[in-house]
């Protein structure tokens, strides 16, 4: 799915009480959009022939092409802009995506990314109102940090699915490097093909953790996904005992990120 758009389109910024607007209707048009996802159309859905998978790739296909639209809205309104670098090597079978996350707008561009892709979202999204029908009925998988849960995520990858997983466990903190925890890379391990890394950088900061989401930039924000070279969990798991070879392909990614978004920031500063 080409969610690519022109670097140029980011150097206009609508007005200051444009974008508020636009901010405030994107919010709204996402939780009305998950209620009635919820209410009417995976009950429609549900009722297509097919087996229990042909229904969660129904349900998932669904989810990935409202959040292409829903950010199609977003750049469009003049809310942000946007670029997708190596889009093409998402969506592979087995593949683990693991990305680092800034704001609130990145899960929703990976799985639009991905027609078919399985995520680990955090517990308290499960009972969240506007989320829980889609997350249910696409078969996300709980970020409980229990040993199931593991299990189940590694399963997932084993059947061939493409799962993402942000590392960190929420948003990162504003002015703090990403921490990631071991629990991505112990994943990897038990049940990955390979795994991608996606960079992601918004510039500027918006929609983190700490600011409430009418807290909105001087100028429209642009987000840039960088997906990067496939890693092979075999090299890691090679190294030594589980427990080893966890920490040091959790160490790699850890690295790798700081690097990328290091580099980010440099080229950022010089616009």
């Amino acid at each position: 799915m080409d969610l690519v758009t022109p670097t140029s389109v980011k150097r206009y910024s609508p007005p200051f009480a444009w974008r508020l607007l636009a901010t405030a209707l994107s919010f709204a048009l996402f939780g009305i959009g998950g209620v009635i996802l919820r209410v009417a159309i995976f009950p429609l859905l549900a009722l297509l022939p097919g087996d229990r998978l042909t229904h969660r790739r129904r349900a998932r296909a669904t989810v990935s092409r409202l959040f292409h639209l829903f950010v199609q809205f977003m750049s469009r309104s003049g809310v942000l802009s946007y670029e997708i670098q190596g889009v093409e090597r998402l969506g592979q079978p087995g593949q683990m995506v693991i990305a680092n996350h800034p704001s609130l707008i990145d899960v929703v561009m990976l799985i639009a990314c991905i027609r078919d892709s399985n995520c680990v979202v955090k517990q308290s999204l499960w009972d969240n109102p506007c989320m829980r029908g889609p997350i249910r009925a696409c078969g996300y998988i709980s970020n409980s940090g229990s040993l199931d849960m593991l299990d189940e995520a590694a399963g997932a990858l084993r059947e061939g699915q493409t799962l993402i997983v942000f590392p960190e466990g929420t948003r990162t903190t504003p002015g703090r490097p990403p921490e990631f925890h071991r629990g991505a890379a112990a994943i990897a391990l038990r049940g990955a093909r390979l795994v991608t890394p996606v960079v992601i950088s918004v510039y500027p900061t918006t929609l983190t953790k700490a600011e409430p989401w009418y807290r909105i930039p001087s100028r429209r924000f642009h987000v840039c996904l960088r997906v990067g070279e496939p890693i092979d969990p075999a090299r890691f798991a090679s190294l030594g005992p589980a427990p080893l070879a966890s920490r040091r392909l959790n160490d790699h990614l850890h690295q790798y990120f700081m690097k990328e978004l290091a580099a980010d920031e440099r080229s950022a500063s010089r616009d």
